[in-house]
């Protein structure tokens, strides 16, 4: 099968988002093959180059979002007049009153506010998006139209008619300039040439590395070419869209989310299959629009076998011990767990905490430096008890060292893992811990509960006494160490491994193309055509590889019942 896998910012760059799974996901599954559509972020991302590829890599291509670029088609009278109209619709959806996406009507989009005549937002939007990509594909040009003039011309009259909403209807110049310039870089992907039939429509399906602009060109793929669409998010651009631009107007802010919105919802009503991370990123979709009967939670799969040797028993830990382990940022909130050490320290004195991890970036430098002078306060030197003069309790260390050469070093080093983070995605270092075989004691944010599902102790975020009463009970209790340790190992090997997040899309890879009709002839080595190579009953619409299919002659039975099981 032929897989075009699209990412943004992403596989197959160095620095890219989601590139490990990515490129663990494309070497795992080494019977298929990968076409790879590839948007940059920053010049400097592209300057450091891919990833090694493998061989079922078969062809990439790339474009920038960081950068307009320009075909130098200027457009006639009547192209003109295609773009104002499908320009103009797109900004009336986006300027229309009415809620904001929910689950509600999952097969129809967002619900919104229908006025008689006017078709629903959700419709709107989409005949407007795909007008612009058929213009796009037929003429060109389409970058230098939605920088011109027209297009801030045509916002502005969205704004300004009635029924728009009330931060449209208060949108100013430089509102309207700033939202056109958004859509300008949100919509350039319809200005590609990706969409032929040797490119996109030359692949079985697509697989979307995360909503948003990344998924577009699937969208595009399926509306030209009937091509399915899989997506899937770790983390969901929509969410992360309303936490990035806190600054904006209200008019900014409310056009944007409306157009991130049906653009959200548009990707959720035409994918064959949703596939989220967790739990969390789960309900967004759901509320965002996406059907539920759609949705597939995969867990992002983690490499366990560095692990191993801790997880086994073969290191031992320090009883009294408590490790961080991660990188120093604010969200990490390191401040609450200094002062949830000190509580420590007043009921088990012996008690040693190891922060180890290197800052992320300006901010985590100067939040780093910031724990430093904290501890130190916390913390002065020790004259009597089981500490030597100068030695502090919580020391700052980072992993590659000769006391801590590698990660699962770093989680061998103490009995209990703590994560006292304030905001968290998927928590990626709780998973680790639980390879080691490692006790926790977790902050309730994101989708930590849902990973620790009972093997370890959780606690409400920025309560240093809550954090510390459960890091002393499990100080005290070392059998229950134990048992919540091996408990842990075993959920994350079931649940969080490779092997289980490989598995799981090859599975949805084939109920996928068993419940796409064939869309074209193959052909041999030689490139002749081979027209008995498809059976017949893959060319007839409809889901034929259901559980319960009609009854089907015996001599179809015998092609139809390989596929059957291979869907499930």
């Amino acid at each position: 099968m032929r897989i075009g896998l699209l990412t943004e910012g992403g596989y197959p760059y160095v620095s890219g988002d989601a590139r490990l799974w990515c490129d663990r996901l494309v070497r795992g599954l080494g019977q298929h093959e990968f076409d790879v559509y590839a948007f940059s972020r920053s010049q400097a991302e592209e300057d450091e180059g891919w990833v090694p590829l493998p061989p079922q890599v078969s062809r990439v291509r790339t474009a920038p979002l960081w950068t307009p670029e320009d075909d130098g088609v200027v457009y006639g009278r009547r192209a003109r007049r295609r773009f104002t109209e499908h320009y103009a619709e797109l900004a009336a959806a986006l300027c229309a009153a009415g809620p904001a996406p929910t689950g509600a009507r999952p097969d129809a989009g967002p619900a919104t506010a229908e006025t008689p005549g006017v078709p629903p937002q959700a419709d709107r939007f989409a005949n407007a998006l795909y007008g612009l990509a058929e213009l796009a594909r037929e003429e060109g040009g389409l970058a230098a139209a939605l920088r011109s003039e027209t297009a801030v011309r045509a916002l502005e009259r969205a704004c300004r008619a009635p029924g728009a909403q009330r931060p449209a209807r208060e949108a100013r110049v430089p509102d309207l300039l700033a939202v056109a310039a958004h859509l300008e870089r949100a919509l350039r992907p319809l200005t590609l040439d990706w969409y032929q039939e040797d490119g996109l429509g030359a692949v079985d399906l697509c697989h979307a590395a995360s909503g948003g602009t990344a998924a577009l060109p699937g969208l595009l793929a399926r509306h030209f070419f009937g091509v399915p669409l899989l997506v899937t998010e770790y983390g969901v651009r929509l969410r992360t869209h309303y936490l990035t631009r806190p600054d904006s107007s209200p008019a900014v802010r409310s056009l944007l989310a409306a157009f991130h919105g049906r653009l959200a919802a548009e990707i959720y009503r035409q994918a064959a299959f949703i596939t989220p991370g967790n739990t969390h990123a789960r309900r967004w979709q759901e509320r965002c629009g996406a059907d539920r009967a759609k949705l597939r939670t995969v867990y992002s799969g983690m490499d366990a076998a560095p692990f191993t040797e801790v997880g086994e028993g073969q290191e031992s830990a320090d009883p009294h011990t408590l490790v961080w382990v991660g990188r120093v940022e604010p969200a990490k909130d390191l401040v609450s767990l200094l002062h949830a050490f000190a509580e420590i320290r007043k009921q088990e004195p012996g008690t040693r905490l190891r922060i180890i991890g290197g800052p992320a970036g300006p901010e985590g430098e100067a939040y780093l430096g910031h724990c430093r002078m904290l501890a130190a306060q916390l913390f002065p030197d020790e004259a009597e008890g089981p500490h030597a003069v100068g030695d502090n309790p919580v020391s700052f260390e980072e992993t590659g060292g000769p006391e801590l050469p590698t990660p699962a070093d770093a989680y061998a080093a103490g009995a209990v893992t703590v994560l006292s983070s304030v905001v968290e995605g998927f928590p990626v270092r709780l998973v680790e811990a639980m390879f080691c075989g490692r006790a926790t004691v977790s902050t309730d944010v994101g989708a930590v509960v849902e990973v620790i599902g009972g093997t370890g102790l959780v606690v409400p975020p920025r309560n240093p006494r809550a954090l510390a009463e459960a890091c002393v009970s499990l100080l005290r209790d070392p059998e229950r160490r134990e048992r919540l340790g091996a408990a842990a190992r075993a959920r994350a090997l079931e649940l969080f491994t490779v092997e289980q997040n490989i598995a799981a899309f090859h599975g949805l890879y084939l109920e996928i193309v068993a419940r796409t009709p064939v869309r074209r002839l193959p052909l041999d080595h030689t490139g002749a055509p081979q027209p008995f190579a498809t059976p017949a009953e893959a060319h007839v619409p409809g889901h034929w590889t259901d559980p319960a299919p009609r009854p089907v002659p015996s001599w179809a039975a015998q092609e139809q019942v390989p596929v059957t099981e291979a869907a499930r």
